[in-house]
């Protein structure tokens, strides 16, 4: 028995027409414009630190250099306040000092049993230009269980070069003397400085942000403020202080004048009324000597009653009221008096209780 060879029929000119049209369309590349990369978000990538002082190496981005453009908001250049975020700037001397703005954050690592309590590890400062004043490790007291490298940035070998916490301190405290301080939820960056700051000289941009708003969220993160303001992605993966506090001061930049818009005048009001009231409590008596609070007291409420028996108005008593007017505070309560209030001598009750002529301390009665 001989078999059957099924011979397949050969592709219609349709179906060859189309195939070819599909293989070209997978295989062909798309023409990609020498300045599409302008249009496109910039997202920064953080390497390991050698230096802490350096931008470079510890945040890049997915183009080498990023493009100048003439982008204005508020008065100033995005693509210059980008140019400073990720470091690409070369400082002249004249923006390397501190200036009247200062920009702090600050990274922690886990100490503790299980590595939850965080302590302060690095400290970084910037100027209004984003120049570094000061970017250093803090030497830890207690054994660190976590560095939190993902998010830190902090690896063990950066405490080799890491400085007492005291030093840090006294650091920072001279360098924001005097000074505007700006930054990110600033308060926990104080709390782990263990350091305080004027009110009406410190700018936090997450709390500005949400008053102004800006933003909807009054507790937004760093990250999402500076995508949304500036246009660039921090924080994708480690952490770089030295980035978070030119970001921070990024978005202040943009809107400083807003955001200080006003705070001039009350805050000269506000310490004139406090030096005001310091001087009033310690006033010099004639012979130029400092009179204690209770006798300026005394004196001040004696200047008053003069005042008004000069006026004709009636006299004032001490809990209020007038002269044969209860004031309400006229029943004084004593403890451990031996008589009671219509004079009578207080007698022991009890002991008189049951048979008179009993020798006992207590009395009992007969049912």
């Amino acid at each position: 028995m001989s078999k059957s060879v099924v011979k397949s029929n050969p592709a219609s000119s349709n179906w060859l027409a189309l195939q070819k049209k599909l293989d070209n369309k997978s295989t062909g590349k798309k023409h990609v414009r020498s300045d599409e990369h302008s249009r496109k978000r910039f997202t920064m990538d953080y390497a390991e630190k050698s230096n802490p002082s350096s931008a470079s190496s510890s945040a890049t981005t997915k183009s080498s250099k990023l493009p100048f453009t003439d982008d204005l908001k508020n008065g100033e250049s995005l693509s210059s306040l980008r140019h400073m975020v990720v470091g690409e700037i070369d400082y002249p001397s004249e923006h390397k000092q501190p200036g009247k703005y200062i920009a702090i954050d600050c990274e922690m690592v886990g100490v503790g049993i299980d590595g939850s309590e965080s302590s302060l590890a690095r400290v970084t400062l910037v100027n209004y230009h984003g120049a570094v004043q000061m970017d250093e490790f803090v030497r830890q007291r207690e054994r660190v269980v976590d560095y939190r490298t993902q998010y830190s940035g902090i690896r063990e070998s950066d405490m080799k070069k890491a400085k007492p916490f005291d030093e840090i301190q006294k650091t920072v405290a001279e360098l924001l003397q005097d000074r505007t301080l700006v930054g990110h939820a600033i308060h926990n960056d104080l709390k782990a400085l263990l350091l305080s700051h004027p009110w009406n000289l410190t700018r936090d941009t997450q709390h500005l942000a949400g008053k102004s708003k800006v933003v909807r969220s009054k507790y937004i993160a760093l990250r999402k403020l500076v995508e949304q303001e500036l246009g660039i992605i921090i924080q994708a993966g480690e952490h770089s202080s030295l980035v978070d506090a030119r970001a921070t001061m990024a978005v202040y930049r943009l809107h400083r004048k807003e955001w200080d818009k006003g705070l001039g005048n009350v805050n000269t009001s506000k310490a004139t009324m406090l030096v005001k009231a310091l001087k009033s409590k310690s006033r010099p008596d004639d012979d130029g000597e400092e009179k204690e609070p209770e006798e300026q007291e005394f004196q001040d409420a004696q200047r008053k009653d003069d005042r008004r028996k000069s006026k004709g108005l009636p006299e004032v008593f001490p809990g209020g009221g007038r002269k044969g007017v209860s004031s309400g505070l006229s029943t004084v309560v004593r403890n451990g008096g031996s008589r009671s209030d219509n004079g009578r001598q207080k007698t022991q009750w009890w002991k008189e209780l049951g048979n008179s002529g009993s020798n006992g301390s207590k009395g009992f009665l007969r049912l």
